[in-house]
């Protein structure tokens, strides 16, 4: 009876009373194949168009024996390499390092396999699972649905890329941080720890000059410094008005500042209010106090404010000096200030007082 070769690598099998005195020879050729498919490297070049066929000669060493695999060669089109369809078992280790933005897949004759992506010119533990090639991802971490570290994360120096939304959750799956991208940034933060006696720092960085750091609460939500403040520097917003009403609503949410730039022509009424859509009461907490200025222009005629309400009720302010104004001043920016103390739901404690700046 004839020598039969193995499915798989190809190794020569011999029967008994086979091959006298060749046993030795063939077993070498044997184990140098096993060696091969356990150890062995090879470069294979592939056709630029066409890609290649791996080998599988009997009783001989051939390069889809490999363990290892480094695929070169300039490829002008999208390749296939192609493994014979009567191997049915072998684990690979295939790095793509082709030249050329086309792809590269590691197939079983007629099956579909596994592709390198035109841009991926890494490396890929593949196995053949009795049908065609696949991908054990092994190494990959994006395929470990549950990653878990058992020390600590080193970037070496490198970048941790999040995409847009993504986050950093604690251990229920509840966001801690959340990100958003904006095209083509620029500028970003830096967090800075510190020595002993040091504050740490988080920073406005990147290529543009004089960026403002925002802090947006949601909503009608505030932006809370539990603890003492320290201000180098403070600029409040201020809304311009050119028109003159005499019913005035003042947003305490967005304007802590209101400029008339417009004349006078009537008494006035100002209503102070969270915002078009918040009540003040909504927008505060008991033991809460805000403060608004509005600037009244008179120019001949003493015009002046009359009534004050708090979410469109009206209130009897305490007004500096003991008593109400009984008018405006003559050509003059009249500053009229309000602090609203709010003591209990929809009760507040109004503190007024009229400056005159001529």
């Amino acid at each position: 009876m004839a020598s039969s070769y193995s499915t798989d690598l190809k190794l020569e099998l011999m029967v008994t009373g086979e091959k006298a005195g060749l046993w030795g020879d063939i077993t070498n050729t044997n184990l140098v194949i096993l060696q091969q498919s356990i150890a062995g490297f090879e470069q294979v070049a592939l056709n630029a168009t066409t890609g290649a066929t791996l080998a599988f000669t009997n009783a001989a060493t051939s390069n889809g024996k490999n363990a290892v695999i480094e695929l070169t060669g300039t490829i002008t089109g999208n390749v296939d390499v192609t493994i014979p369809s009567t191997v049915t078992n072998k684990v690979y280790i295939i790095k793509n390092s082709t030249s050329g933005a086309f792809t590269v897949t590691v197939k079983v004759s007629g099956q579909t396999g596994v592709t390198f992506s035109a841009t991926d010119k890494g490396a890929k533990v593949l196995y053949i699972n009795g049908t065609d090639v696949a991908d054990s991802n092994v190494g990959k971490l994006s395929n470990d649905y549950a990653p878990q570290l058992s020390a600590v994360l080193d970037t070496n120096g490198n970048d941790i890329v999040i995409d847009t939304g993504g986050a950093i959750e604690d251990d229920s799956n509840n966001e801690y941080i959340k990100f958003s991208k904006t095209a083509s940034a620029v500028n970003e933060i830096t967090v800075a720890n510190a020595a002993t006696t040091g504050a740490p720092n988080v920073s406005v960085t990147g290529s543009d000059t004089n960026i403002d750091l925002n802090l947006t609460p949601k909503g009608i939500g505030r932006v809370t410094l539990n603890g003492n403040g320290k201000i180098n520097g403070l600029a409040e917003k201020v809304t311009t008005v050119g028109t003159f009403d005499s019913d005035i609503n003042i947003d305490t949410n967005t304007q802590g500042v209101v400029l008339s730039t417009a004349t006078a022509s009537a008494n006035f009424t100002i209503n102070l209010r969270g915002d078009g859509s918040n009540s003040l009461d909504a927008s505060m907490d008991n033991g809460e106090s805000i403060t608004i200025a509005y600037i009244n222009k008179n120019n001949n005629v003493t015009y002046y404010n009359t009534t004050v309400k708090v979410d469109g009720s009206v209130v009897t302010p305490v007004w500096q000096g003991g008593s109400a104004p009984t008018g405006g001043n003559v050509t003059s920016n009249d500053v009229y200030t309000f602090t609203a103390i709010k003591t209990a739901s929809s009760t507040f404690t109004v503190l007024a007082a009229q400056t005159q700046f001529a």
